[in-house]
C-alpha cells in the first residue's frame, strides 16, 4: 500500500532491462564517457508532492555531463584502460550488424515508449474529463439532495410553528379559565360563611322559636351545596393545574423541535449554497469517516410527527379540559343562585310567619291587658258588694238579738220573725256567693296575669327572632356574589 499523496511509478509495458555487464564502446567517443562514467539506475525519489507541473518544471531542465575529470573517482590507476599508445594488441570490436542491430532495438523501444506515453496520455485526459463529470454530477446530486432537506425542514418546521401557535393559544386560554376558576372559588367562601353566620346567629333564638324550621333545612341544603361546588371546583383546579404542566412540556418539546430545525435550516441552507468558488471552503480531511448520525429520515419524520401528534392530544385534552370547567362554573353558578334564593324565600316567609305571630300576639297582649283591667274593676265590685251587705246583716242579726228578749210568751214565732231569719240567712247566702264570685274573679285575674306575662314572653321571643332573621342574617345576604360576578373573566 503506497502512502497517500505520494508520486506514482510509471509501469511500462515492455521495461529496459539493465546490462549485466558493461561493454567497451563503439565509437571513441562512446567509450571515453562510459568507460569514465559507468551506467547506474537513478534512484526514485518520493518526496515531490503529486502535482503535474513539478514535473514539468523538472522535465524542462536541460541535462548536462559532468566535467571531465582526469581521476574518475572510484577507479584506481591500476583499473583504467591503458592507452592506445600503450596497448600491444586491439580490443575486439562490435561488427555492424551488431550496430544496426542495437539502433534498431533502441528505435521498437522509442517508439514503444511514445504509444506507451500516448496511449496513457488519452486514458489519463480520459479518466480526468470523466471523473470531473462524475464529480460536477455527484455535486449537482448532493446540492439537489440538500434542497430537498431544506423544503422538508421548512415543511416541518412550519407545521411545529402552527402547532406551536396552536399550543400557546390553548395554554393562554387554560390559564384564563384557571385564574376564572380561582376567583370564583374564592368568592363562593364568602356566601359559605354568611350561611354558617346565620346559622350561628339562629342559635341565639329562645324559647319555641329555637325550632327546625324550612329555613335552617334550607341554610343546611345551602351549605351542603357550596360544599359541593367548592369540591368540584377545586377537583377541576388540580385538573388544570396538571393540564397546565402538560401543556407546558408539550410546548417545550415543539420548542426545542423548533429550534433544532431552525439550526438544521441555517446550516443545510448554508450548505445548499456552497459552490466551488464559495468564501469558507476547506480541506477536512477524514471527515466522511465521522458518523455523528443519529436518525435516517423515516425516524427523523416521525420524531417530528409523533411531537405534533403528542401536541395535538394534549390540546384536545385541554380544550375537553377546558369546556368542562367552563360548564362546571355555570351549574356551580346556577345550583349556588338557586339555592341562595330558596333560602332567602324561607327566609321571607319565616320572617312574615314571625311577624304575624307577633302582631297577633300584641293583640291578645292588649285584650289581655283590657280584661285584666275589667277583672279587676271587677274585683272592687265585689268587695264593694259583699261590704255593703255587712250593715243589713248587722241589723237583721241584731233585731233578732234585741227580740230574744221578749219577756215569756212574747216570745213568739211570728211572721216578723220568720222574715229576720230568712233576711240573715238570704243574707248569709249572698256573701257566700260573692266570696265565692271573688275568689273565681281573682283566680280568673290570676289566670289573664299569667297569660299576660307569656304573652310578653312570647313577644320578647318573636321581636328576638325577628331581630336575628330580619336583620341580622338578611342583612348579611345582600352581599351574595351574583353569577356575573362568579362567571366573570375579571
Amino acid at each position: 500500500m503506497e502512502p497517500f499523496a505520494s508520486p506514482l511509478t510509471a509501469k511500462f509495458a515492455h521495461p529496459r532491462p539493465l546490462p549485466s555487464n558493461y561493454l567497451p564502446a563503439i565509437s571513441p567517443m562512446a567509450s571515453s564517457y562510459r568507460n569514465q562514467f559507468p551506467f547506474r539506475p537513478a534512484s526514485q525519489s518520493f518526496s515531490l508532492p503529486w502535482m503535474p507541473n513539478t514535473y514539468y518544471k523538472t522535465a524542462a531542465l536541460k541535462p548536462t555531463l559532468a566535467a571531465f575529470s582526469q581521476s574518475p573517482q572510484g577507479i584506481t590507476e591500476s583499473k583504467k584502460l591503458p592507452s592506445i599508445s600503450s596497448r600491444t594488441s586491439f580490443f575486439n570490436r562490435y561488427t555492424p550488424d551488431d550496430w544496426y542491430k542495437t539502433n534498431h532495438t533502441n528505435y521498437k523501444e522509442s517508439e514503444a515508449a511514445r504509444n506507451n506515453a500516448e496511449h496513457l496520455r488519452c486514458d489519463n485526459s480520459r479518466i480526468v474529463h470523466e471523473k470531473y463529470q462524475q464529480t460536477r454530477k455527484t455535486q449537482l446530486e448532493s446540492t439537489r439532495n440538500l434542497g430537498v432537506r431544506v423544503n422538508d425542514i421548512e415543511f416541518w418546521k412550519s407545521e411545529l410553528l402552527h402547532e406551536l401557535d396552536e399550543m400557546i393559544g390553548e395554554t393562554n386560554a387554560l390559564t384564563d379559565v384557571k385564574n376564572r376558576l380561582e376567583r370564583a372559588l374564592a368568592e363562593t367562601e364568602a356566601p359559605l360563611q354568611v350561611a354558617q353566620e346565620c346559622l350561628r346567629h339562629r342559635e341565639k333564638r329562645m324559647g319555641i322559636d329555637l325550632v327546625r324550621d324550612d329555613v335552617e333545612k334550607q341554610l343546611f341544603t345551602e351549605v351542603d351545596v357550596i360544599r359541593s361546588c367548592q369540591e368540584r371546583m377545586q377537583q377541576d383546579l388540580d385538573k388544570a393545574k396538571a393540564q397546565l404542566g402538560t401543556n407546558r412540556a408539550a410546548q417545550h418539546e415543539l420548542e426545542k423541535d423548533l429550534a433544532n430545525k431552525q439550526v438544521a435550516h441555517r446550516i443545510d441552507d448554508q450548505c445548499h449554497h456552497l459552490r466551488n468558488y464559495s468564501q469558507g471552503i476547506h480541506y477536512y480531511r477524514g471527515v466522511e469517516r465521522v458518523d455523528a448520525t443519529i436518525s435516517v429520515p423515516e425516524s427523523w419524520a416521525r420524531f417530528t410527527n409523533d411531537n405534533i401528534l403528542r401536541s395535538q392530544s394534549v390540546r384536545a385534552a385541554s380544550a375537553k379540559l377546558r369546556d368542562d370547567t367552563e360548564s362546571l362554573l355555570v351549574v356551580t353558578a346556577n345550583e349556588m343562585w338557586r339555592q341562595f334564593n330558596r333560602v332567602n324565600v324561607a327566609f321571607t316567609n319565616r320572617i312574615a310567619e314571625t311577624a304575624d305571630a307577633k302582631s297577633r300576639i300584641q293583640t291578645h297582649l292588649a285584650k289581655t291587658l283590657r280584661e285584666i283591667f275589667e277583672v279587676e274593676k271587677n274585683i272592687e265590685t265585689i268587695r264593694k258588694a259583699i261590704k255593703d251587705q255587712g250593715p243589713p246583716l248587722k241589723v237583721a242579726q241584731t233585731r233578732l238579738d234585741e227580740r230574744t228578749r221578749r219577756p215569756n210568751m212574747e216570745l213568739c214565732r211570728d211572721t216578723a220573725q220568720l222574715r229576720l231569719v230568712n233576711e240573715v240567712r238570704n243574707i248569709d247566702g249572698t256573701l257566700q256567693s260573692l266570696q265565692q264570685r271573688l275568689r273565681h274573679t281573682e283566680d280568673a285575674l290570676q289566670t289573664l296575669v299569667r297569660t299576660k306575662a307569656v304573652l310578653q314572653h312570647d313577644l320578647a321571643v318573636k321581636t328576638n327572632s325577628l331581630f336575628i332573621d330580619q336583620e341580622k342574617c338578611m342583612g348579611m345576604r345582600k352581599t351574595f356574589p351574583t353569577t356575573a360576578r362568579l362567571l366573570s373573566p375579571i
